[in-house]
């Protein structure tokens, strides 16, 4: 399935600067394979230097956004997860702000978010895998508006390329 299956209609404006990150050529699951080696390329080679750094007081630092980005693919895979399953329940939206101490990212080694990644990128993987194309066309309400399953999945692998645009223009 590739993104220029999807129709605008499948999901809230707000996604679609993630959307529109990705290549209309990219199809879901190569580019979550694809994804998961840039993600783990890219964070490798960020200088131990920068780890900590915030272009701006009050900020992210890249610990926390590469938490914030693991957290964000649970979020969205669970939501994925639901509506392909076709569960019709409204699902709540998240602060992401109020992940950010208690993910204890600063805690953590570049290596340990690298294997939490690596894992929940595998089972995100895994997941896409069992679904029918049908049931990924499926639609859903998260956040209070229509989303399909395969719309939480690709505003994943665009929300990621989003923040490595981010962290390359703001923090390196």
């Amino acid at each position: 399935m590739k993104i220029t299956d999807l129709d605008a209609k499948e999901y809230d404006q707000y996604y679609g600067r993630y959307i529109n990150k990705l290549s209309t050529e990219i199809e879901l699951i190569a580019g979550f394979r694809e994804g998961m080696k840039n993600v783990v390329q890219f964070f490798e080679g960020i200088p131990d230097t920068k780890i900590s750094y915030r272009y701006e007081a009050g900020k992210w630092n890249v610990m926390e956004i590469f938490q914030h980005l693991i957290d964000t693919e649970r979020i969205f895979m669970y939501r994925c997860f639901r509506i392909a399953r076709n569960d019709k329940t409204s699902l709540a939206g998240f602060d992401q702000n109020i992940y950010i101490e208690p993910s204890g990212a600063n805690q953590k080694s570049i290596d340990s978010l690298i294997n939490e990644f690596k894992i929940v990128r595998q089972s995100s993987i895994l997941f896409l895998e069992s679904i029918t194309k049908d049931q990924l066309k499926y639609i859903g309400n998260a956040n209070g508006g229509g989303m399909s399953a395969r719309a939480a999945a690709f505003t994943i692998i665009g929300h990621e390329t989003w923040h490595m645009d981010i962290i390359n223009e703001r923090y390196l």
